[in-house]
């Protein structure tokens, strides 16, 4: 009975250490699954999605050509994605959407304006690499439809800057005190043809010639509450990037910006230029381009307001008294908020100058 029972006991104990081992085994699955839904639960989180986009009506009439602009058209659909990778490391992204349809043939088009890694080195120095916009004028860093007065976007910027404008680099961002922060950035450049079109100049990043890259500062004041002072330059030291078939020409950009707010009343005014050294350029009149704007608003309470802008712009202004390039519009309107974040427009718009149009324009915009 003794030798039985030793038995007995032995085996109860070789079935008790392997339950012993089958339990650590099972508490180790169950640790590891623990810290797998966590890590993907933290990733879900700080993992963020957002976008904006707009509807516009275009109601003009032509009063030189007889060509109308009357039209619909879905102007942008945009996408953000954006990952925190910890307190300090952080990555943000927008691909766009054009005219509703990209393609052969087709009007509008698909782009990545954004898409770069931001580090926090301490509290006061900040770098990005990759794409991104530059650091230039209002509008080119924020243009979310709601952010802004009127349905299109103002063509001093658009046409001068131009705005929205992005390139690919690094751009280190100094917060020297309170209220003031310096930007530099190295980044690829303009590529202009014989036409020395700064707007058609852009190259989005795609396969983006570098044989001469861009070089921008901006330095920003905003320590007085409801002022913002901001002014950019850039130099590049050959816009044609080396192409043998048109002469070099380096240029320089020059921009300045106020914006004043208080209480309901804002006003925003803007100059920007274009000086542009090179033979070709002198002769086609492009050799300095400028332009400006001023616009005053108020905000009567959180959904509607009104404005009015009065733009002057200038893409051939080496030309002088030669020929009348000079071109000036005025837009007048109201934006109503049906949300902070929702938008109906509708402004009145008449360019004079080197042309002659007037007209509406109706729009709807939202960001999230």
């Amino acid at each position: 009975m003794t030798q039985e029972l030793r038995k007995v006991i032995e085996q109860q104990q070789k079935v008790l250490k392997d339950l012993e081992r089958r339990l650590d085994a099972t508490e180790i699955r169950v640790e590891k699954t623990a810290d797998v839904v966590d890590a993907a639960a933290e990733s879900k989180s700080a993992t963020t999605l957002g976008g904006y986009g707009e509807l516009h009506y275009n109601n003009i009439t032509n009063n030189q050509s007889g060509k109308d602009k009357k039209e619909f058209d879905f102007h942008r659909f945009v996408l953000f994605v954006g990952h925190e990778f910890n307190d300090s490391t952080r990555f943000f992204s927008e691909l766009e959407v054009e005219h509703s349809i990209s393609g052969d043939g087709k009007k509008g088009e698909v782009e990545l304006e954004q898409a770069y890694i931001e580090h926090d080195f301490n509290q006061m120095l900040t770098a990005k690499a990759g794409l991104f916009l530059m650091p230039v004028g209002i509008i080119n860093e924020t243009h979310e439809p709601p952010a802004f007065y009127g349905v299109e976007r103002n063509p001093v910027e658009k046409n001068i800057i131009p705005a929205t404008w992005w390139e690919a680099g690094v751009n280190l961002n100094i917060k020297a005190a309170p209220g003031l922060a310096f930007d530099g950035a190295i980044t690829s450049g303009l590529y202009v043809d014989e036409t020395y079109s700064i707007r058609d100049g852009r190259q989005k990043v795609s396969k983006a010639k570098a044989e001469d890259l861009a070089y921008t500062a901006r330095v920003k004041y905003t320590a007085i509450p409801g002022l913002e002072l901001a002014a950019t330059a850039q130099y590049q030291s050959d816009l044609t990037q080396g192409a043998g078939d048109v002469d070099s020409a380096s240029a320089t950009l020059l921009t300045a910006h106020v914006i004043y707010s208080i209480q309901g009343f804002t006003v925003k005014a803007l100059y920007a230029q274009w000086d542009i050294d090179g033979r070709e350029a002198e002769i086609l009149g492009r050799d300095e381009q400028n332009g400006w704007y001023i616009e005053p608003a108020y905000r009567f309470n959180d959904s509607f307001g009104i404005f009015a802008r009065y733009n002057e712009y200038d893409n051939k202004a080496g030309a002088g008294s030669r020929i009348d390039t000079n071109i000036t519009q005025t837009n007048v309107g109201i934006n109503y908020w049906l949300h902070e974040n929702v938008v109906l427009k509708a402004d009145y718009e008449k360019l004079g100058g080197y042309k002659d149009s007037d007209g509406f324009n109706l729009g709807i915009g939202y960001q999230f």
